[in-house]
């Protein structure tokens, strides 16, 4: 198993004394680059097609992350933050352990080449601000982003993320992505991943997208409107429905009712449930189809 770490630090060190007209350049090529195959996933062109378009530039920015001209001198105290040998250690760790541990749980995962690398968030940026200090991405196998406002609390919580994001890894390589994936089918990866991160490093260590959810908001107003929708499979609705209103708000999206982050809460409490029931490990859950584990969970709805 190879897993190769992007050093965002040593990038951004480059970017930082760059002239402003290299800075993009040197995000594009050395940063975003070694990620193309999982932009391209998602409709993301590594360039855009004319000046100005959509591209990993702008689609980075949005989610949060500093836009290349932003990496300036004024960064350096949080690009240190994340340069110590030992901070990138413990991410590769995390993202080691928890590939390792499906294969001693009899697991033989298809990929046996990763990449991964961390972010620096934009504190100032709405999303940041709903998304909270620490994050990631890893719904594309062999591709894992952490993202992150360095800080004591953030540095130590973003392996819990990216062990998150690796059950995502996990899920999809045995689990068929197609333009028809429901919010059924995104809840119970949500779900899946943040019990696994939980069972790695402790229920204290859950994230805000799930420990923010009172249980009466849960049963009340998050679980009746995810059942009426969990064959919804339009883009716009999943998020709706998984991020919230606020969320959602920020990306142009209409109010639907939905708190925050509710589809992850209902998609941690929906697999306690699954699991507490068939007393399936989380190792066999996290490759068991949606549908299955809807079929053993109607009773949770109720």
């Amino acid at each position: 198993m190879k897993i190769t770490a992007i050093r965002s630090d040593r990038i951004y060190r480059d970017m930082m004394t760059a002239l402003p007209d290299k800075k993009e350049n040197i995000y594009r090529n050395q940063l975003m680059k070694p990620f193309e195959f999982k932009w391209a996933c998602v409709g993301i062109p590594l360039t855009a097609a004319q000046e100005g378009g959509y591209d990993v530039v702008s689609a980075a920015t949005m989610s949060g992350f500093y836009a290349p001209v932003q990496i300036t001198e004024e960064r350096q105290a949080e690009i240190e933050k994340i340069s110590s040998d030992t901070f990138w250690a413990s991410c590769e760790a995390s993202i080691r352990n928890t590939l390792l541990d499906f294969e001693k749980h009899g697991i033989q995962l298809p990929k046996q080449e990763y990449v991964f690398t961390v972010m620096l968030s934009d504190p100032q940026s709405p999303m940041t601000a709903m998304t909270g200090d620490y994050c990631g991405d890893g719904g594309i196998p062999g591709y894992i982003i952490g993202s992150i406002v360095p800080n004591e609390r953030s540095l130590g919580l973003l392996p819990v993320a990216l062990a998150h994001e690796t059950n995502h890894n996990v899920r999809w390589q045995f689990i068929q992505w197609s333009n028809h994936i429901t919010l059924a089918d995104i809840i119970v990866s949500e779900g899946l991943a943040e019990t696994f991160a939980a069972k790695m490093f402790g229920e204290d260590k859950v994230g805000k997208w799930v420990s923010e959810t009172t249980p009466g908001v849960l049963r009340k107003t998050i679980k009746p409107l995810v059942r009426e929708n969990l064959e919804a499979h339009d883009f716009q609705t999943l998020s709706s429905y998984l991020y919230g209103d606020e969320i959602m708000s920020l990306r142009g999206g209409q109010p639907i009712g939905m708190p925050y982050c509710g589809g992850y809460a209902c998609g941690y409490a929906l697999i306690g449930h699954y699991l507490k029931k068939t007393g399936a490990s989380i190792y066999e859950a996290t490759i068991t189809p949606t549908e299955e584990i809807l079929k053993q969970s109607e009773d949770f709805w109720k």
